[in-house]
């Protein structure tokens, strides 16, 4: 087998399974783990996987600050924000996320009907200070400065005493095996409380994070409603994610 055909088959695995374990490999394909353990570092180098004692891992992305991303606008991001706003409905309690994506939610959320908006991100808030049918709930707490959002004891109390209709998750990325993760451990709390909290639960996600894995797990994909991505992804890279229960959201 050519090395290629060798690194082919290593994504595969680490697609399918969310793990390569160099031993085994190196078993099924009757080759030395040397040799599966030499392509694993060099796959690394190439960031394809995160190399972890006994094999690897799928890579994690990075997180850049709130203010670094801030300046990252995209088409995608609109398409996303738009279709997610579209699920809006009259009298509804809208729980937003913070971070980009969920940005572009609050910039489309319609004007010709009155809802409630909670956030616990005051980026968001101000998203939403000239919107002239969004009452909004502002959730305070230990300011986490990376993502712009209120975590710790506060910010659970007060999540506790509200009831969404729907939460839009933002998360950095999304794995069929390792479900949807962040990258700290307070932030992915929260998120995963407001979710319990919630009736629906649905994430926009864009391209870049799917097949990856933070370092804290918010929930598995199975415990959210749907994904909401954009048209046009290739249908081999959603298709691990349809047959686990949650609904795909095309923008």
């Amino acid at each position: 087998m050519l090395t290629s055909q060798r690194k082919s088959l290593i994504l595969d695995i680490l697609r399918r399974d969310g793990q390569v374990i160099a031993k085994q490999i190196a078993k099924d394909l009757s080759l030395s783990e040397d040799t599966i353990r030499r392509d694993l570092r060099e796959m690394a180098a190439e960031g394809l996987l995160k190399r972890v004692h006994g094999g690897a891992m799928p890579v994690a992305p990075e997180l850049p600050d709130f203010s670094t991303r801030k300046g990252v606008s995209s088409e995608t991001k609109a398409r996303l924000g738009k279709k997610a706003a579209s699920l809006a409905r009259p009298g509804q309690l809208i729980f937003l996320d913070g971070g980009t994506t969920t940005a572009e939610i609050a910039r489309q959320l319609p004007r010709d009907f009155a809802f409630a908006v909670a956030t616990h991100s005051p980026t968001i808030a101000a998203e939403l200070e000239h919107h002239p049918t969004a009452s909004v709930i502002l959730i305070g707490g230990k300011l986490y400065k990376h993502s712009m959002v209120a975590v710790g004891s506060v910010a659970m109390a007060a999540i506790s005493q509200l009831r969404p209709d729907i939460f839009f998750l933002g998360v950095t990325a999304a794995h069929p095996v390792h479900g949807l993760s962040t990258g700290d451990f307070e932030e992915a709390a929260i998120k995963r409380h407001i979710a319990s909290c919630a009736a629906e639960t649905y994430v926009p996600l864009t391209e870049e994070k799917f097949d990856h894995v933070s370092p804290c797990q918010v929930l598995p994909i199975s415990g959210v409603s749907g994904l909401i991505v954009a048209a046009g992804v290739a249908a081999a890279a959603i298709e691990p994610y349809r047959n686990l229960t949650a609904e795909i959201l095309e923008a």
